[in-house]
């Protein structure tokens, strides 16, 4: 069992005094993104895609991509300066390279300078050989693992039952709609045994971010928590699909880059 990763690098120019804000590169460059396929075939498919198959009832299936921005929060660029950002996609095309130098050619704001393919890696999914009884997780972008209105009284010690259902979800609904197809375990069984996961240590804070929709007009929160937390207990199992969620991203937002984590065996 696997979760294949295709990434992408995107190398720009400035055209002019550029801001990006710390709450949101990637909601400027997702619009852009989305503004240059808004009048393709690849829209329906890659930026907007309606559910025809995978998990019941799931009308807004998650994308098939997520962005890697969270180095550009916060900075000024002046007219000619570089900066690039990654993509990660969970669908093979070969012409992906093409298509999104196409797609970044038209963004206003810079100037395309380069499309490289950063990595292309095949995650494997099944336990290792080695127990691991220790995992240290780092929350390296805000992470929302819950609804807004019950986010503030997890965000202080987010349990692992909950993580991991939600890395769990995403990992297998990714595999299911756009590759070989869900994950072949026992859902059931291992969310009872992630409920025997303890925390050991908790170094949270939250981190507020609002953005606002140019298509509706309305405001949505996309902050969470960052920092990190040390787990105790049969870790073994579970380690795979969070490794995996540092390119999948966890929780909520997850294609504007937020919910990346890194999982760390001590």
């Amino acid at each position: 069992m696997t979760l294949d990763v295709h990434s992408y690098r995107i190398r720009l120019r400035a055209r002019q005094p550029l801001v990006f804000s710390h709450a949101g590169p990637g909601n400027l460059l997702r619009g852009a993104f989305g503004s240059a396929l808004y009048s393709t075939s690849a829209y329906r498919r890659i930026f907007a895609p309606v559910s025809t198959r995978g998990p019941s009832g799931l009308v807004h299936p998650p994308r098939p991509f997520v962005f890697r921005v969270s180095h550009l929060a916060g900075r000024t660029l002046a007219p000619g300066e570089m900066f690039c950002f990654d993509i990660n996609f969970f669908t093979a095309r070969e012409s992906t390279a093409d298509f999104l130098a196409g797609a970044f050619t038209g963004f206003a704001k810079a100037e395309l300078d380069s499309v490289e393919a950063a990595a292309r890696i095949s995650l494997a999914l099944e336990p290792r050989a080695e127990s691991v009884h220790q995992l240290h997780v780092a929350f390296l972008t805000p992470t929302q693992l819950q609804r807004e209105s019950n986010a503030s009284t997890r965000a202080a010690e987010p349990d692992f039952s909950v993580l991991f259902a939600r890395a769990r979800d995403r990992v297998s609904t990714l595999r299911s709609l756009y590759g070989p197809g869900p994950l072949d375990i026992d859902f059931r069984a291992m969310g009872h045994r992630a409920r025997a996961i303890r925390i050991a240590k908790c170094d949270l804070r939250r981190v507020s971010a609002v953005r606002r929709s140019r298509r509706t007009g309305q405001s949505h929160s996309i902050g969470g928590f960052v920092g990190q937390v040390e787990y105790q207990g049969d870790l073994t199992e579970f380690l795979p699909i969070l490794e995996a969620a540092r390119w999948t991203g966890v929780g909520r937002h997850c294609v504007w880059g937020n919910g990346e984590i890194l999982a760390r065996p001590l």
